[in-house]
């Protein structure tokens, strides 16, 4: 017969802990633990409290600070899970050394360090500094596009939030009058569907309230271009974000990175999606770090690289303002650069729908040849486009010729068919711009990017700042904003890139793997 030992969990053990011997040197909460315990002044933090003589005694900021990396660091960004995990993981018990705060307390504490986030930020920036983990020769600036903690449903513009209003109201009329006419018919329903009722009528006039609330107390969101943009009525400052998982409610989080062991330099979370106006505030704040870390003159002549997104006159200025060597492509600068020539023979044939790509092409300005002695552009047919305006100027500030083909010459064309993209236009227009106008800076960049050192120097920033993003996002599980506003979602993302630079210092610093506890 078989025999087995015998158990009981019927039973008290007395387990011995060193919540110190937990610690291991070398490891993350071992950095945290160091960081925080020897390094960081909290002291800012007395003003807060007034309990010297009465009230309860309150926990620790060096406490709180410590669970919260080193629980964002795991993937636990809700202050529940941080709770929970200081009652059942012994790393964290050795972290909180024994302390068990509630989850208010978290949610409440980092929710209102939007004045010290900047000093423990840049503290730990001169740790990096002083363990010689910084380059200083070349940053890169991208940005992470997050999902914030609101529904892009509630989203729209004022006129469109007016009337899901009054969808709503009709929604609670309808299903009044549908549970009346129920009772007529089927007699006084249960106690469990009465209250399954109240609660979806007292869900409904809820959200219907909620809506009429904020458009009273807000204005509508007027875009770049001046017109109206959509709001959202649970977090009006996150915006609707294209990605290439699909369109999101969520903030731009960006950061710009040194070159050497990727250390996050500035982080600062943006409510819009398009990155044409960030690089002033982040090459600022970039500077300002920097600055009380120690360094003179810290961005000028330095070399910064970003993608086509910041491509935009007005990032090109704060390039300028800064003295900084800036590498920021136009979108079109692959279809220039001589080694993605070939590139299309890589395509593939059929599409995710198992269809045959319908590739149309149509003429572009290069199939026109000016006619020298007319003075005319001569088109793909032969016929011959007059100049319409000879001082033509986009919004960008670009100059040129336009030309317009005569109707009767674009009427009955055979080509009309690859000329023209809309067939009911009359005729073909052409601009001609030029390309290298004195004064300009998007002409000065793309003619930059065009030579080898450019492409060489801009070919870096993947491997710079691309590995941040993906520590952050998939190795650390911070792939979402679970607080509102951009403050607060501000204070999430630097301690998201705390937890990055921390993770650095343990790994690559000269002496914070040994340090003592």
């Amino acid at each position: 017969m078989a025999r087995y030992k015998y158990y009981d969990y019927n039973q008290l053990m007395m387990v011995p802990v060193s919540l110190e011997e937990q610690l291991i040197p070398g490891t993350l909460e071992y950095a945290i633990n160091h960081v925080v315990e020897k390094r960081l002044d909290l002291r800012i933090f007395d003003e807060r409290y007034h309990n010297d003589e009465t009230g309860r005694k309150a926990i620790d900021p060096k406490i709180l600070i410590k669970i919260v990396l080193f629980g964002y660091s795991r993937g636990m960004l809700s202050s529940r899970s941080l709770e929970r995990a200081c009652n059942e993981n012994i790393t964290f018990m050795a972290l909180a050394c024994g302390q068990k705060p509630d989850h208010s307390t978290i949610a409440a504490f980092v929710s209102s360090i939007d004045k010290e986030i900047n000093l423990f930020f840049t503290k730990v920036l001169l740790i990096c500094e002083e363990e010689e983990l910084l380059g200083g020769t070349h940053f890169s600036l991208d940005g992470l596009k997050l999902s914030s903690n609101a529904a892009k449903e509630w989203s729209g513009t004022f006129s469109d939030l007016k009337k899901k209003q009054e969808a709503l109201n009709r929604k609670v009329k309808e299903a009044i009058s549908e549970h009346r006419e129920a009772d007529k018919k089927e007699g006084r329903k249960s106690d469990t569907d009465q209250q399954r009722f109240e609660k979806r009528i007292k869900r409904l006039k809820q959200k219907a309230e909620n809506i009429e609330e904020f458009l009273a107390e807000n204005e509508p969101k007027i875009g770049s271009g001046g017109k109206e943009i959509q709001s959202n009525v649970t977090d009006n400052e996150s915006a609707k974000m294209a990605t290439s998982h699909g369109v999101m409610q969520g903030y731009n989080a960006n950061a710009i990175v040194d070159e050497k062991h990727q250390v996050v330099m500035h982080a600062e979370a943006f409510g819009k999606g398009d990155d044409n106006s960030i690089m002033e505030p982040m090459l600022k704040g970039a500077k300002d770090k920097l600055e009380a870390a120690g360094w003179e003159e810290p961005l000028k002549d330095r070399t910064i690289s970003a993608d086509t997104g910041y491509y935009s006159v007005k990032n090109l200025e704060a390039c300028k303002e800064f003295e900084v060597d800036a590498y920021v492509p136009d979108p079109q600068f692959r279809k220039r650069d001589i080694r993605f020539a070939d590139a299309g023979r890589h395509r593939r044939s059929v599409d995710k729908r198992k269809e045959r790509y319908k590739s149309k092409k149509f003429f572009s300005v290069e199939d026109f040849k000016l006619d020298d002695r007319t003075g005319k552009l001569i088109c793909p047919a032969g016929h011959g486009l007059y100049v319409k305006n000879r001082n033509f100027v986009t919004g960008n500030g670009y100059k040129g010729i336009a030309y317009q083909a005569p109707k009767t010459a674009c009427r009955d064309c055979q080509l009309r068919s690859k000329c023209l993209r809309n067939p009911n236009t009359v005729s073909r227009q052409v601009h001609v711009f030029e390309g290298n106008r004195p004064g300009s800076l998007t002409d000065e960049m793309r003619n930059k990017i065009d030579t080898p050192e450019g492409r060489r120097t801009y070919s870096k920033r993947l491997g710079i700042v691309e590995p941040v993003f993906g520590n952050i996002r998939t190795c650390k599980k911070m792939d979402r904003f679970t607080l509102r506003g951009k403050i607060k979602v501000n204070i999430q993302w630097m301690l998201y890139c705390l937890v990055h630079n921390i993770e650095k210092i343990i790994n690559y610093g000269k002496s914070y793997a040994m340090a003592p506890a």
